[in-house]
């Protein structure tokens, strides 16, 4: 009787339906393949429709016309930023495929967001902690799909290329944001202003024992607290972490010599045009993980996995001190009053640290015959070394009361808006006196770099001067959450500046001129009327023979005393206020 109704259940229940299959693309694989965007894309869009935890959305557009797209994952699925800092969760931000000949972060992610809704016990890790993920940041470059770019690299078999649509490295766009995949991401990014920001990579360079490295934001150059809170709680946590799960971490393997051992290891200094640099400038704390690129693909794609997993869970344990860290910070910047704009690493501050590397050796080449470097496999070793990881301020400025902008720089005012900088304008035109900056000298790279010509070791001269500013020109005022970041891109100096980056090139370029055989009773008038000027041209004259030998020099420097030359040329347009209330909105 008991076998005739379980027939007859089944035949009118019918066979039961199969277990869906969550598989990733990677998953599916054969341990050295890599999802494509569509896979992704598609992935996350069932998780989106399966689960309610799980949000996909655009998020922007990228520079070859594809959507960028962001994933929040939250335990009552509110995907809402305003709401969700109301509630005092922290945010974890993770973003893969910047290279997307790195793809092991993408990979990793997938399977992370779907075990943090599947698993009871990753569950827990999201009651005070939101997940943001950018699946793929450089869909341009995911589209390219090759297997012979990344020509030092152990797979996966077929991966992205790393320069986006317009051929640019979206890792050295993050100040100057040229492409639409940077401009998005800003805005991505000051909706949610995250906690703790993750940016996933595979390492080039040396060879060594470690599957994984990792880049943390330079501790010197967080708030004190948080720099404090990241070397004394967080990266013990990660690093003991990755130890426990038999996957050990080291920093990242930057070194001069043949090994890393030779000389040690130095931390990375990341300016703002990293993503970690970045990121510093809003207190968010920032990694890179670098896992190494000579080990196969898929204990790559685990270490990814595993650095992630350990981040969320110490987040959340470790939630309301992260919180109280940030909030310090945020207290400290509002009473700054110095701001570093340029770092020099102090050789004389070093750590030991214990490294797993191979010996180095060398042997004749096969191309050249002549000796190069290769790393013996059947010769590990783990050594004490150099660890050298302070940096110190060489160049810094005193906290304005505010910038003002003319309304004609309109990159640069564009740029400020999308990184969440509030600025407000005057309602009418004003004459002000106030320090003027001129450039009195700086040096630029002979080649373009990243579609610019960069501009470094920049000097300045500042006087006061009288300027007029019109009706609608922008004034940004530092009492604000973006004040290191209008510091870091406003201030000629810092190396990330707007100005290093070529945005204020046309200052540079006087527009007028003299013909000399005119000016030359000009200036013969000028001199006779001005002895301190006549002075100083027989001084110069006596001191720099070639100068002494140059009538067209001579000449010049008598125009550029005179009224006849452009007040204009040199001047940088944005100024420094300290003088009180201005006329505005």
């Amino acid at each position: 009787m008991l076998a005739f109704l379980l027939t007859t259940l089944l035949a009118v229940s019918g066979p039961a339906a199969p277990a869906a299959d969550w598989r990733t693309p990677f998953e599916k694989g054969n341990g050295n393949t890599t999802t494509t965007h569509a896979e992704c894309i598609a992935y996350y869009q069932r998780l989106d429709a399966a689960y309610p935890e799980i949000t996909l959305r655009e998020a922007g557009t990228t520079d070859i016309g594809q959507p960028l797209h962001e994933v929040v994952v939250s335990l009552d699925g509110d995907a809402d930023p305003v709401s969700v800092r109301r509630k005092n969760r922290r945010v974890v931000f993770i973003q893969n495929g910047i290279h997307p000949g790195e793809p092991e972060g993408i990979d990793a992610a997938m399977m992370l967001a779907r075990d943090y809704v599947q698993k009871k016990e990753l569950r827990r890790q999201l009651a005070d902690v939101t997940l943001v993920i950018i699946p793929i940041y450089n869909v341009d470059g995911a589209l390219v799909r090759n297997s012979t770019t990344r020509a030092n690299q152990n797979g996966p078999e077929s991966y992205g290329f790393r320069g986006n649509a317009r051929n640019l490295d979206l890792n050295r766009d993050y100040i100057k944001q040229d492409s639409r995949n940077a401009r998005a991401f800003a805005q991505l990014f000051q909706r949610w202003q995250p906690d703790v920001y993750v940016d996933t990579h595979t390492s080039d360079g040396a060879d060594y024992q470690y599957t994984m490295t990792l880049i943390a934001t330079q501790k010197d150059k967080l708030h004190p607290v948080l720099g404090q809170y990241l070397t004394g709680r967080l990266l013990p946590a990660l690093y003991g972490g990755m130890d426990k799960r038999k996957s050990p971490m080291t920093p990242y393997v930057d070194f001069e010599g043949r090994t890393p051992d030779a000389r040690g290891l130095q931390g990375f200094l990341e300016t703002p045009r990293y993503s970690t640099g970045y990121t510093t400038l809003f207190n968010t704390i920032g990694f890179v993980t670098e896992t190494h690129m000579l080990k196969a693909y898929t204990p790559r794609v685990r270490a990814q996995y595993d650095f992630l997993d350990l981040l969320i869970r110490a987040v959340h344990q470790d939630a309301p001190a992260l919180a109280q860290a940030r909030t310090q910070a945020a207290q400290q910047l509002a009473v700054q009053t110095q701001f570093p704009l340029a770092w020099r690493l102090d050789t004389t501050a070093v750590e030991k640290i214990s490294f797993r590397g191979y010996e180095g050796k060398t042997k004749p080449s096969a191309v050249s015959g002549q000796p190069r470097l290769w790393y013996d496999r059947q010769a590990p070793y783990t050594r004490t070394i150099n660890y050298y990881n302070t940096f110190r301020p060489t160049v810094s400025v005193t906290r304005p009361q505010a910038y003002l902008i003319p309304q004609a720089w309109g990159e640069v005012v564009e740029r400020l808006r999308l990184n969440g900088v509030q600025l407000r304008r005057l309602t009418r035109d004003t004459t002000l006196t106030t320090e003027v900056y001129y450039i009195a000298d700086y040096k630029t790279g002979p080649r373009p770099y990243e579609s610019h010509y960069l501009h470094s070791q920049v000097e300045l001269r500042a006087e006061q001067q009288p300027l007029t500013f019109r009706r609608g020109d922008y004034v940004a005022s530092l009492d604000q959450p973006a004040a290191r970041y209008l510091v870091e891109t406003l201030e000629p100096q810092a190396t990330d500046s707007f100005f290093a980056w070529g945005f204020f090139d046309g200052i540079l370029q006087q527009k007028e001129y003299f013909s000399d055989y005119v000016f030359e009773d000009v200036a013969a008038e000028l001199l006779q009327r001005d002895p301190a000027l006549r002075q100083r041209l027989d001084k110069l004259r006596a001191a720099n023979p070639a100068f002494a030998a140059s009538g067209a020099a001579q000449l010049g420097f008598v125009y550029r005393q005179s009224p006849n030359y452009e007040k204009s040329h040199l001047r940088y347009p944005v100024v420094r206020w300290q003088g009180g209330a201005l006329p505005l909105e």
